[in-house]
Parts: structure tokens; sequence; C-alpha cells
């Protein structure tokens, strides 16, 4: 059998784009034979399937499920919103959320290597996603809620099928007070989530860099307005404070009246129930948020020949 050497597989990873262990195992199969080894990986589906992870994934499916006081939310990602009508690509999502869930995984390597359904790991199911469905996909999050008593409740804004949609959310409400009283007040606040976009749950655990931003922009319109310096001051100060307020999940006015705290919500909520309701914590998945989307391969090279810039 030849040797099967770093410098090999290193070869075969950069002619193939598949993985080391992938590479490895090719050479393993054809005795070192690198055109046999590319063709077995072809055959696989890896090379394909390696090939395109170049191209950006930001379409795809969140997906969100419940199990008593305990709920997760996961992101997959595809190339395209076609993809997010595939069964198989939908059943994928629901199975993986359901592991994520049961096994309380958020990170995403340890939910790759988890065992999938059938035989074989969640990131060799991706492996044999990709190379089958023919589109790049990726596993981006995962989160976790949980309360020792009380509930989490799930909410969809624009399902696909039932609990896989374009934004997924988790409202996690601690409290003795009855299901009839959690999953009512549990949905409202799931549907503000979706449609008010908070960037935390307190105005103190906004995120330093997002304030200071915030704090850059309003220094440049006080400046404009041509006051002494210590009224601008005033003006910057005044603008962070109500961008903290607008921001933080308890502190947003609720969208159904646009009046009421959503801290004030949920008092009242436990005041009616007469017992104290805690919103503990959310979860707020929008498909693609903060992913740059760029022009796929195939585009870019139908752009070239055309002479244009894609």
């Amino acid at each position: 059998m030849a040797e099967i050497t770093a410098a090999t597989v290193k070869e075969l990873r950069e002619r193939s784009g598949a993985g080391m262990m992938d590479c490895k195992k090719a050479l393993s199969e054809t005795n070192g034979d690198m055109e046999a080894a590319v063709d077995w990986l072809r055959s696989k589906g890896l090379a394909a399937a390696a090939k395109k992870s170049s191209r950006t994934a930001a379409e795809g499916l969140v997906g969100v499920a419940v199990a008593g006081t305990k709920g997760a939310a996961v992101e997959v990602n595809s190339e395209t919103d076609f993809v997010a009508k595939n069964d198989q690509f939908q059943g994928f999502v629901k199975t993986v959320t359901g592991i994520a869930l049961e096994k309380a995984i958020e990170d995403i390597e340890q939910l790759k290597n988890a065992a999938y359904p059938g035989g074989g790991t969640v990131g060799d199911a991706l492996t044999a996603n990709v190379a089958t469905i023919g589109e790049n996909q990726a596993l981006r999050r995962s989160r976790v809620l949980e309360v020792s008593q009380g509930a989490v409740v799930p909410y969809v804004h624009n399902q696909t099928v039932p609990g896989l949609g374009k934004i997924g959310v988790l409202v996690a409400l601690e409290s003795d007070a009855g299901v009839d009283v959690l999953e009512p007040l549990g949905k409202q606040l799931a549907m503000h989530i979706a449609a008010a976009f908070p960037q935390a749950l307190h105005a103190d655990h906004l995120d330093q860099d997002l304030i200071e931003r915030e704090r850059g922009v309003a220094r440049e319109k006080a400046a404009e307005s041509g006051k002494p310096e210590n009224i601008i001051e005033k003006m910057v100060e005044g603008a962070v404070q109500k961008f903290k307020k607008e921001a933080a999940l308890l502190s947003q006015l609720f969208v159904m009246d646009n009046k009421t705290p959503i801290e004030d919500v949920v008092a009242k909520a436990g005041k009616d129930a007469g017992t104290k309701i805690v919103l503990k914590d959310y979860v707020r998945f929008q498909l693609g948020e903060g992913i740059e989307k760029e022009t796929s391969d195939f585009a870019a090279e139908v752009a070239a020949a055309a002479g244009v810039k894609a």
C-alpha cells in the first residue's frame, strides 16, 4: 500500500476542497492514487459538498421546539429560499432542532458531532444534504432556554411549516402561574419581540460597542446644531438614554398599544393572575441576520463572461 503522507492529504484537500479526514480516507481506499481519490470523494458527494462551501448561505430556515419548561431555537442556512421549501431540508432542520432541545446543545461543533437518527452525526447528515440537494448549507447558531417552573413559549413568524420559518422566537416565563396564563402572555410577548427586534433583555445588558456607536452618531448630529459643548453633551446623553430605552426589551413600548412598557405588561399579568411572573429571557433568531450576502460563484462567472461586474 502506498504511503499516505501529510503532503498528499494536503494536495487532495486543495484539489477537492473536502475535509482532512475525508481526504485521508479517500487515499486509503484508493491505495494513494490521487485521481482515484478525487473520484472517490466525488462519488460520495464529499468533493461537491466542500466545493460549494465557498458560496454564501444566507437563506434557509429557523426552527423552534419546546418540551415542558425547555425550548430550543436553531438556524440552518442555505444559499436560496428554494431549498427552504424542500422536504428533506425541512426534515433536517426539524430533527436538528429536536436534538438541540433534547440534549440542550448551544455549541455548533458539539451539535454537529451529536448522533443523528439513522446513523452518523448531524454533520454527516448535513454533508449528505449538501451533496443531494446541491447547495451549500450551514448550521449557524443554536440557543436553549429553560425555567425551573413556568413556561417557554415558542412563536414562528412567516411560518413555512409548523415550527419552521423566517423568524423564530422563544420567551421564557418563570412563574407558578398556569399555562392558561403563561402561554397567551408568552405568545403576545413573542409577537412583540419578532416585530420590535430588542437588542437585549435589560438596558444594562446592551453591547457596549453598540452603545458607543450610537453615541458617536448622536454626537455628530448634536455638533451640527452649533450649540455650546456643555449643551451638546446633554443632547448626546439624552439620545443615548433614549436608544437604551428603545433597544432593551423590558423598557420597550408594547406594540399592541404603543404606550405600556413590556416590564409593566408582565407585572400586570402577574397581578391579574395573583402570582409573580418573571420574563427571564428570550431568543430571537431572524434568518440570515448579520450575514453579508454575496454573489454566488455561478452568478459571478456568468457576469464575467458577459463582461459586466457581478
